[in-house]
């Protein structure tokens, strides 16, 4: 310990003023020792010049014995002085090695990167962390300009902080991108100090350079999420009475389409009433994907038959002049997820990729079992490491640069022209994805192509059978009562109307208490209860659960528009819960309340039913 103190104490005397004192000291002594020597010749040519030159003998006044002993004294003298020196000198030595070993620690060990430049930008020295962080040897740093790293956007803004540097003395901190020795660009955020030289001009700058790569990804992930939580919120706050109002304005428009044939002049303005009202649908189900605010009904599945089901659909959508390949691993573990979705995301990056490649290209979709680690998660601190089905789609396409792939999962971003896409296609694939628990990576480079990576988590089990798609409308073959609740009048009286025409007896209430007043009836029938989730009041979910306790076993379907946490567990649909989405048509209606009662029939559980 003491020895520990007393190096740091030698290291602590070493400012600058103590610097200065320490080289005064050493003149000091050098001198001494120059004067003494001369002294000491001096004493001994006085001895020896009258044994030289005898005839020197009258001018000598010296008593010999006297001066004999002087010069002895002298010579003691002279040698507890070198001794003195020796220590001094062995002291400085010190106290230079540990310095040395103290910034050798320091220089070796820094997470940034120390370097050392003249004013022509010429570099005196680099530390070792370059090479850690850049990959480039000290060797290479010698022969590479520093500009020549910068990437080509930000070297003017690089020059101009080095010259502020150069003329002021002071330093400001700025962010650039640099090379990496394999080509990737890194961040740094770097700061400079003058050195300056004894007529306060400034000779040298020492520039710090830290690297905030991953720094700026998070910083680009929060703000992501910040802008599409800002979206969840507006599209949840508008997305039930919008919802409401397009299923009002898609049912109805689907009874005038069946009551007005196609020769009647009106008819057109009708069928394009019906597809204003889809389009507007599927933009608040983008909007509600983009959010993660959608119900999810996710089922154990194959990635690779999703990718085959999605074959035919994906060639005529990007047209002849792409070349589609399949590259499917043979054995391929299972997810869960809800197919749609998926379905939904696959669509979405191929159209992407088509419009990549105006000119022809190839487009390739490929699966395989992937394992994200412990050196992913310090890449990706977000990334739970643990096995994951990978699917992957790539293009031979135009490719990104940098700043467009830090904002294409931006909701409304495109860079296509105006009225060729919303701007919602990749942000919607990335709120499914990262609402089905996994992630989403782009890999690119301008004229080379794009591949986006998805990754979901492998999950244990056997494919689960999907029902087929519900039938034209049509009268059901299974007739029941039906307890109707739904607080938007226009809706609920549509509803009412189509299920009547279906064959069943409707129930009408517009609130929970008036749809408990049914329930608490004895010798009032009642088979299902279809209700919406968002009321005044009592909310969807505590009615059917206050029903459920009056009527044991009673089925439940639920309508809703958005994810509001009623229904699901981080946007996945709870366990023996049946929901129909809104808007739906009359025969997604017609179908839903048909499999409940055909499963009630066949004496399945709720939760046996198909969704």
């Amino acid at each position: 310990m003491k020895k520990t103190q007393s190096e740091s104490a030698g290291i602590s005397g070493l400012n600058a003023a103590n610097w200065q004192h320490v080289e005064r000291r050493q003149w000091w002594l050098s001198s001494s020792g120059i004067a003494v020597s001369l002294i000491l010749t001096l004493g001994i040519v006085t001895l020896l010049l009258p044994a030289i030159l005898p005839d020197a003998k009258q001018f000598s006044y010296v008593d010999t014995s006297s001066a004999t002993r002087g010069l002895l004294a002298l010579i003691f003298v002279f040698d507890v002085y070198v001794i003195f020196q020796q220590v001094q000198i062995y002291r400085f030595r010190k106290q230079l090695a540990v310095r040395e070993e103290l910034f050798r620690l320091i220089s070796e060990n820094a997470v940034d990167m120390i370097a050392l430049v003249d004013v022509d930008g010429t570099r005196l020295y680099n530390s070792p962390s370059y090479q850690r962080i850049l990959g480039y040897s000290a060797e290479e740093l010698r022969g590479i300009s520093p500009i020549d790293q910068i990437h080509p956007d930000d070297r003017q803004k690089v020059i101009d902080a080095a010259k502020e540097a150069q003329t002021s003395g002071r330093g400001r901190r700025l962010e650039y991108r640099i090379r990496h020795r394999d080509g990737r660009w890194f961040t740094l955020e770097s700061t400079a100090s003058a050195v300056r030289n004894r007529e306060g001009a400034v000779e040298k700058l020492v520039i710090v350079n830290r690297d905030i790569t991953e720094r700026k990804h998070l910083e680009e992930q929060l703000h992501l999420s910040q802008r599409l939580e800002a979206v969840g919120r507006l599209s949840g706050g508008v997305a039930h009475d919008f919802n409401n109002l397009l299923g009002v304005i898609i049912g109805y428009g689907e009874a005038l389409q069946e009551r007005i044939p196609r020769d009647d002049p009106n008819r057109e303005a009708i069928d394009e009433i019906q597809k204003a009202g889809q389009r507007a649908a599927v933009l608040a189900r983008q909007l509600l994907a983009v959010s993660r605010k959608q119900v999810l009904e996710p089922r154990i599945l194959s990635l690779n038959s999703i990718a085959l089901d999605v074959e035919k659909v994906l060639r005529r959508t990007i047209g002849a002049d792409i070349q589609l390949e399949f590259n499917l691993a043979s054995h391929l573990g299972m997810v869960r997820a809800d197919r749609g979705q998926i379905e939904q995301v696959i669509m979405n990056l191929a159209i992407n990729a088509r419009d990549a490649m105006p000119n022809g290209g190839l487009l390739m979709i490929e699966t395989e079992p992937a394992e994200l680690d412990y050196a992913d998660s310090l890449i990706k601190p977000y990334v739970v490491p643990g096995r994951y089905i990978l699917l992957k789609v790539t293009d031979t396409g135009c490719g990104m640069d940098s700043d467009t792939q830090s904002r294409i999962f931006e909701p409304f971003f495109t860079t296509k022209e105006k009225g060729k896409g919303t701007g919602l296609g990749l942000a919607m694939a990335y709120g499914i994805v990262k609402q089905s628990g996994g992630y989403i990576w782009v890999d690119s480079e301008p004229g080379h192509g794009t591949t986006f990576k998805i990754f979901l988590p492998e999950v244990e089990g056997t494919p689960e059978d999907v029902q087929e798609s519900a039938p034209a409308f049509q009268i059901g073959q299974s007739r029941g009562v039906i307890l109707l609740v739904e607080d938007e009048s226009s809706l609920r009286k549509l509803t009412k109307r189509t299920l009547i025409k279906s064959g069943h007896t409707v129930l009408e209430a517009s609130n929970a208490d008036q749809a408990l007043y049914f329930a608490k009836q004895a010798d009032t029938r009642i088979d299902v209860l279809l209700t919406d989730v968002i009321m005044p009041g009592m909310n969807g979910r505590l009615l059917a659960e206050a029903v459920s306790s009056l009527r044991p076993g009673i089925p439940v379907i639920y309508m809703s528009g958005y994810d509001d946490g009623e229904l699901s567990t981080k946007g996945v649909l709870k366990p023996g819960m049946s929901i129909l989405r809104k808007p739906f048509s009359r025969d997604q209606l017609v179908q839903a309340v048909e499999d409940v009662l055909t499963a009630v029939t066949e004496g399945k559980a709720p939760s046996e039913v198909a969704q």
